[in-house]
């Protein structure tokens, strides 16, 4: 019989940030997973501390990948569980019963395309820093993320069936492009009104971030039209100098 859920984590040289993911996973209530850690050949304890968790039903995979979303192609071509969750080292489920708060939502949905929920931003001593810019909405469809990520990709969770592997032509915001593909084949996405992820604050570079955002805007405009995308940007523009008046 399938899990219900797999989880994979992809790492590499993150003994630092993976023992609270590790912790994370260990202390759910809900068992019904299985656990991949996709390993892009680390040279630090990662491997050793994912080994060394105790966690049942996992699998550690160490070996040399192409980048974060081949590594997470690489989880999904070996994933059984009816459901995925991407939960990168760092990020945590929010406490030790939401597994099971996941799996109490889809039992009683009859098996949706996609649950989500919210995210709350953590720093690495666990202490909260605050929401998400972008908050999910109650109602998601495919036009929701004509606003950008609405839903942190941690936080999106699929029916197996319904995936397919990350373009790894984007290297910064394929999750992003998968999730809007996720969304077209799924006919029901169930709401769950609760922070369920704890996401590690990340310094991005300038460069990366800046080059995340003309991907975004690529993708974008390839589902959602060219100058539609054009004007919702000048929204967006808007909204983010505001939001740096009010800080």
């Amino acid at each position: 019989m399938n899990p219900l859920f797999t989880i994979i984590t992809v790492t590499y040289n993150a003994s630092e940030t993976i023992p609270a993911t590790l912790k994370s996973v260990a202390e759910q209530t809900c068992k019904l997973y299985e656990y991949l850690v996709i390993d892009g050949l680390s040279s630090d304890d990662t491997v050793r501390l994912a080994n060394e968790s105790g966690i049942g039903n996992m699998t550690v995979i160490s070996e040399k990948d192409r980048g974060i979303y081949d590594a997470m192609n690489k989880g999904l071509g070996i994933a059984t569980g009816d459901y995925v969750i991407f939960l990168n080292a760092g990020d945590s489920f929010k406490n030790a019963n939401t597994l099971q708060l996941i799996a109490d939502k889809i039992m009683d949905n009859d098996y949706p395309g996609i649950v989500y929920g919210q995210t709350e931003i953590v720093n690495a001593s666990r202490k909260r820093i605050g929401d998400r810019h972008l908050s999910a909405p109650a109602i998601l469809t495919l036009d929701s993320f004509k606003n950008g990520m609405v839903v942190c990709h941690q936080a999106f969770i699929v029916l197996r069936k319904l995936v397919d592997n990350f373009d790894t032509r984007y290297k910064f915001s394929a999750d992003y492009e998968w999730c809007i593909r996720c969304l077209q084949r799924s006919h029901r996405n169930c709401y769950i009104d609760r922070i369920i992820i704890d996401y590690l604050a990340e310094g991005v570079t300038t460069a990366n971030h800046y080059a995340s955002l003309w991907e975004r805007f690529r993708i974008m405009s390839h589902y959602f039209g060219f100058f539609p995308t054009v004007f919702r940007h000048i929204g967006f523009f808007v909204r983010n100098l505001k939001r740096k008046n009010k800080k």
